[in-house]
């Protein structure tokens, strides 16, 4: 059956060598990354990890025994340094392995603050791995002043888990309002009310002109001319997907490592999954940073090297935990012109974004059924009335049957 290589020891790396197995592969695997630690979990990482709820054995996606009892060589804490795709080797601690297909989960990559900013001062962090969260997870102490630029999804959970243990806590974001890249103007209304609840200290339309220290950051001088005084920074101002690798290989990218529909890249036996790919998605080419996509991307991915020659069909859907409310997100909002909002009981609330008459995406805070009915909707292309989903008397549930 050959020699199967997998890049990075993620969500999607992980799932791919799982469902090679589980699937009757009994070829070679290995299976390669970068951090020290068995794959694992990265949602909580800035949730339940940091706030001391979950412990590191239960981030780990499988028992660190699955490996070895399953005949999958890990090999953690070692960087591959080169791919030769003519040559079908992977070089890695020194050593040359050939492979008969080979699959990047290589994931993505934080972007930093720059260093003439003061980006790489002692005390400015970035949420990623979970070296990232040990680091700064001491200076989570009550009272400590904490400065996070960027008003995304991870600045935004990492406010809240900054709150919940009594920091004071400042969000900028340079945009006019936060979540501005990913969500409508009703979803941003409904965190920064809630952010501000819990007293964070939310400036839209700001950003960091410069961090300021001897060594160590101590404070920031932000776009408007103010100043703060700050103990820590985390920094979450997007993430890059990770091509340099593949790029160096010769193989092509486009908002990340280029695939067609079944996860093959320009380079023959190589296949890629996860934050790193760029794959078609409705006439056009899109790239998915979440889970679900690296879990079913990657086994999709293993079903074809076992030759499958099955299509990879995207079916996008998001969450973000932020105090008691969970955000769960079905469908890509891109291209909407209306957004309508159905409220639920206890304070729930969804907003349904349409293009035309068409159903494209629902963010649902505390609605489980809203998104559960959502996520159907659109998975089968039915685009219930507006007015339907705007009047609370409609059980959302019949609108799959209509």
């Amino acid at each position: 059956m050959g020699h199967v290589i997998v890049i990075g020891a993620g969500q999607a790396g992980a799932s791919c060598v799982a469902k090679l197995r589980n699937g009757g592969f009994d070829g070679e695997i290995t299976l390669i990354g970068a951090e020290p630690v068995p794959p694992y979990q990265r949602p909580p990482l800035s949730k339940g990890y940091l706030l001391g709820e979950m412990s590191l054995e239960r981030l780990f996606l499988r028992p660190e025994s699955f490996y070895a009892e399953n005949d999958i060589d890990l090999r953690l804490d070692q960087t591959v340094e080169a791919v030769n795709t003519s040559a079908q080797t992977v070089t890695v601690g020194g050593e040359v392995l050939h492979y008969d297909d080979l699959v990047f989960a290589t994931g993505s990559t934080p972007n930093h603050l720059p260093p003439a900013i003061g980006g790489d001062l002692e005390g400015v962090f970035v949420v990623r791995t979970l070296a990232d969260v040990d680091a700064m997870a001491p200076r989570f102490t009550e009272g400590a002043r904490v400065l996070i630029v960027g008003g995304g999804y991870i600045g935004l959970e990492a406010a809240a888990v900054a709150a919940k243990l009594g920091l004071q806590v400042t969000l900028v974001e340079m945009a006019d309002r936060i979540l501005q890249r990913v969500a409508c103007p009703e979803t941003s209304d409904f965190f920064r009310a809630l952010h501000r609840q819990h007293g964070v200290d939310i400036r839209e339309g700001v950003g960091l002109e410069t961090l300021t220290g001897d060594g160590s950051v101590t404070g920031a001088r932000l776009s408007d001319g103010s100043t703060l005084d700050v103990d820590f920074v985390i920094v979450g101002v997007g993430i890059r997907p990770e091509t340099v690798l593949a790029e160096t290989a010769g193989i092509e990218t486009e908002n990340g490592i280029r695939t067609d529909a079944q996860g093959c890249t320009s380079a023959p036996h190589v296949w890629a999954a996860g934050d790193c790919a760029s794959f078609p998605y409705r006439g056009g080419r899109i790239r998915l940073e979440s889970v679900p996509n690296a879990i079913d991307q990657a086994e999709c991915v293993a079903e074809n090297i076992m030759g499958a020659g099955k299509e990879y069909v995207a079916k996008p859907w998001f969450w973000s935990d932020q105090y008691d409310v969970k955000l769960q997100i079905a469908g890509l909002n891109t291209g909407y012109d209306r957004v309508v909002t159905r409220a639920g009981d206890e304070g729930a609330v969804s907003f349904w974004y349409y293009r035309g008459g068409v159903l494209l995406a629902v963010d649902a805070m505390n609605d489980p059924r809203g998104y559960m009915v959502g996520k159907r909707l659109i998975e089968v292309g039915k685009s219930p009335a507006p007015e339907a989903i705007a009047d609370p008397a409609t059980d959302l549930k019949t609108l799959l049957r209509a």
